[in-house]
Parts: structure tokens; sequence; C-alpha cells
């Protein structure tokens, strides 16, 4: 049985406002991210210069200003193995000095005590090196780090550390070795590097290309650090596009489509630095219908973000979600039981599944999420039920941990929080009620219908009017009889002397109606 290839396709809308990118498998919506484009939203891997506001010794934390209303977080733990260099550096740094020399003659160490205490080392106003590993959610402000990295498609580097790190996934030796000699020989004095797992098999020049970028963006930020001792943003992380070109982009991806020259160009210029060759696959999208309505994104958007969540042949989840934890309940609703029943709620189980591990993605959930799959009678199913998510699961690049279902039928899954999850309104306000939940007394419709019509032929001055109704409304209106023994559509042409045509449309509630004139404008 040949293994089904998995299409993506990145589609990145750029509005005024915002930038909003969908990445797209196989057709299917599977990560919704948007960035702001309009000031500073506080995002993962920003780098800023802090001022230590309050000590924390109970915690052995402290809180830090960023700049932001929320102070940010950082534990004694996250300082790092060598915060004492970085803390040299910010201290004698300034506009007179040799940054690159300073840089460089800064003794890397002595590495901080595992045990020690936060007010042995940071002081109330003391300015930091922080870069946020987890942003702001709900009353808590954003978690930094001080032990500083920035992360490439092939490499992270490492200022202020020694170490050159591989990733395990790497298995041959030789390459480890080719790899770990190649970094070494090009790292400055000072810096340090963790190789990911997509720079094997890369060539000498793609990687220097890239960790010279790395490196003159962290030393970009050396100028604006030494000028002015204030709580400031040193550098940002990648555009939220290219940090996801950065973390995903392979050979599986085939098309990337962006509606913005600017940001096509920059698309473009990164994919030629990451993967030389690849240039080819992005395109700019120039067609007159909106970019997320063409590749149907929208739609899948309004069908994947409600609570309750429609899955095959009438089952669907119902989601919950709330400070501490998200809970999902998985329904058989309508689905009709053609196997037998066991069979039959271990397939709706299966497809809750793979649509729970999409939504997790999708809305970016995070924390603790409790999912009460339907009850099955045999541990074969479950233990079978638990291996598929696993699976499903192994694509989620954020942190995970999946745990065997219950004897209730519960499954527990916790997921790396490091933003606040999507969450998009796809309600609509009704036409009828127009979002209150209460709609006029059916008994006066007749009324209130005459009192606009009123207004529209004596203060409006119309004399040809359509009045389109629901079906049941129209029969109501057209062969009721009044008082007088005539329909309520003839008593008032006669009434106020108009042309009055009443049409019936289908796709209206019960009571709807709406006015327009004889240019087929609707009135207000």
């Amino acid at each position: 049985m040949e293994t089904e290839i998995s299409v993506k396709d990145l589609i990145v809308d750029v509005s005024a406002s915002e930038v909003q990118i969908a990445l797209m498998e196989n057709h299917r919506l599977i990560e919704l991210n948007k960035e702001s484009s309009q000031g500073h939203s506080y995002s993962v891997g920003d780098v800023f210069l802090g001022r230590v506001k309050k000590i924390l010794p109970a915690l052995n934390a402290a809180f830090v200003d960023i700049g932001d209303k929320k102070e940010a977080f950082v534990h004694y733990l996250d300082l790092g193995l060598y915060f004492s260099s970085f803390d040299t550096f910010v201290k004698k740094s300034n506009p007179n000095t040799d940054l690159k020399q300073l840089y460089e003659s800064i003794p890397i160490g002595p590495a901080l005590e595992k045990d020690g205490h936060i007010e042995n080392v940071l002081k109330q106003g003391q300015m930091i090196i922080g870069q946020i590993v987890k942003e702001p959610i709900s009353t808590k402000g954003s978690r930094l780090t001080a032990e500083i990295s920035l992360a490439g498609r092939n490499i992270v580097l490492l200022p202020f550390a020694e170490k050159v790190s591989i990733s395990q996934k790497i298995s041959s030796k030789e390459e480890k070795r080719r790899l770990e000699t190649l970094v070494r020989s090009i790292l400055p004095k000072n810096y340090g590097a963790i190789i990911r797992t997509a720079a094997e098999g890369k060539n000498a020049a793609v990687l220097v290309a890239e960790l010279k970028s790395l490196i003159q963006k962290w030393e970009g930020s050396w100028p604006s650090l030494a000028k002015s001792k204030s709580v400031k943003l040193l550098f940002s992380e990648y555009s939220k596009t290219t940090t996801v070109l950065r973390d995903l982009l392979n050979d599986s991806f085939s098309n990337i489509y962006v509606n913005d020259k600017t940001i096509f160009e920059e698309v473009g210029k990164y994919v030629s630095l990451i993967s030389p060759g690849q240039e080819k696959i992005v395109k700019h999208y120039e067609g007159k219908e909106p970019i997320f309505e063409h590749f149907e994104v929208n739609r899948q958007i309004k069908g994947a973000f409600g609570k309750v969540v429609s899955l095959k042949q009438g089952a669907y989840l119902v989601i919950e979600s709330t400070e501490a934890l998200n809970v999902i309940d998985v329904n058989s609703g309508t689905r009709a039981k053609n196997k037998e029943q066991e069979e039959n709620t271990f397939d709706v189980n299966r497809y809750a599944a793979e649509e729970i591990a999409r939504q997790l993605r999708l809305r970016d959930m995070g924390g603790i999420v409790i999912v009460d799959f339907i009850d099955m009678n045999t541990q074969e199913h479950r233990n079978e039920l638990f291996k598929y998510m696993t699976e499903l699961m192994a694509k989620d690049r954020a942190r995970h941990n999946v745990l065997p279902l219950t004897k209730f039928g519960l499954m527990q899954i916790t997921r790396q929080r490091v933003r606040p999850a999507t969450e998009i309104n796809t309600a609509e306000t009704c036409p009828v009620c127009h979002g209150t939940g209460k709609i006029a007394p059916s008994m006066l419709i007749d009324e209130q219908i005459e009192r606009r019509l009123s207004y529209y032929v004596t203060d409006k001055q119309l004399t040809a009017l359509t009045l389109r109704v629901s079906p049941i409304l129209g029969a109501y209106l057209s062969r009721s009889k009044t008082l007088l023994g005539n329909s309520y559509v003839s008593k008032w042409k006669k009434k106020y002397r108009c042309k009055l045509n009443l049409v019936e449309d289908p796709d209206f509630f019960v009571l709807q109606n709406e006015f327009f004139d004889e240019k087929g404008n609707k009135l207000d």
C-alpha cells in the first residue's frame, strides 16, 4: 500500500491591520496564525532590554519591565548558565566602546549555581537582556529567559556559549562529524550553536550564509543596547510567515501564495536563504477575489472555530475552554448504526481523534485537554485509539504528552502553551431579532409593516414598493381577510394609493420582511 503524499500550501493574506497565515495540508486547514502589522505584540522569540522591577525570593524569581502593561516573569533557572557574561556585556557597553572587541574579551562564565538564589544575582532596577519564551496569557505577563538564542532553519545560534550540539535525529555518525567540524570552523569567539535536523546533507555555503545572517542579527542590536540603558525591544523574532517556513518548510511544500508584493519578495528571499532552489514555489497572488475566499480558507474557519464541530456522518465535537483546562466531548449524533455497536463507536472515536489533533493545532490550544470519547467495551479498541492519537499528535510542533484512556473513556493530553489560544467568533447576528433574542409579537406584525409602509409613502414620497417576506407571512398578508373583507395587501394599496408588489422568499424566516424601492434598493 502506497503512502499518501502530504501536500502543503501556505496562504498568506496581508491586510492593513494584520497578516494571516493559513497552513493547508491536502487543501485542509491545519494551522492558522495571525500577526498584527500595527504596533508590537510581544511575541515568542523577541529580545528585550528590560529593567528588574521586583525580586521574589519566595519564588526564586523576578518581575521585569519590558514595556508591556503586564510585567514579564523570569525564574532563577531561566537566567542560563552564563548569565554573568550577558550581565557584564550590558553593564560595560556604551557608544564609545568597540562592541565587537568588548564581546570577544568577556570570559564565558563562571556558571551559575543550580541551587542559587535570585536575590544574589539580580537587583531591583538592574537592566538585563531577556527573550520571550511564553507570550502574555490572560492575566499573566510574558515568561522570559536570559539565555538568548537565535533560531534559523538549520542552525540555532547561542551567544556567550561554547557548546556545539547536534540533533539526535541525525543518525549518521559521519554526517554528525562533518556538520560539527564545519560549524566549529566558522563560529566566531564566544558563540555556540545547535545544529538542527534540517541541516543534514546541506552544503557549507548554505550553513555559512545562515550563520552569518544570525550573527548579523544579534550584533546588529548592540548599538541600540549601548546607546541608552532604557527598556526597549532589541530585535524581533522573524515574522510569523518566515517563522512558519523556518520550522515547517520541506520538500512536501508545493506552493506559497502571498497577496502582497513586499511580503512576497521577503518570503522569496528567505526561502532562497534557507532552501536554495525552492524559490519557485513562492507565488504572488493577484486574483480579484480575496485570497482566503479563493482558497476556501474562510469557509473552513467558519466550520472549525465554533463550539460545535461537525464530523463525518452526523457525529460532532463539543469544545469548551476554561482558564485551567479544555474539555472536548465526542458525540455520535445521528450517525447511522450500520455495523455492530462496538465497531461503530470505535469508528466515530477514530474520526474524532483526527479532528481533535487538527483542532489543537488550529486553535493552538495549550495546557490540559480532557477528551471524553464514547465508551468502548474492549481494551483492544482503547489501546488502538491511544496509539492512533499518539501517531496523529506526532505531527504537532508543540511539546505534548498523551495518556491512555481511563476506565471512564477519558483521555488526558497536555500541550505546551506559549501563546493565547486562537479564538474566532463564527456566530452571526440573527436578522430577525438582531441579536436580542426577542422578536415582536406575531399578532401585531401587520401593524408594524403598515407603519413602515406609511412612513415610506407619506414621509419619503415613494409610490412604488416591493415587500419581500417569507412564504408563511406572504400567505397571511395576501390571503387572510380583514374586517372589510379584503386582504392586507389590497387594503394597503387602496389606503396609501401606492404600487405594492409582494414577493415570497423561501430563505426568509417566518416573520422576516424587507422593503425595496422601485430600483431594487433595500430600505432601512
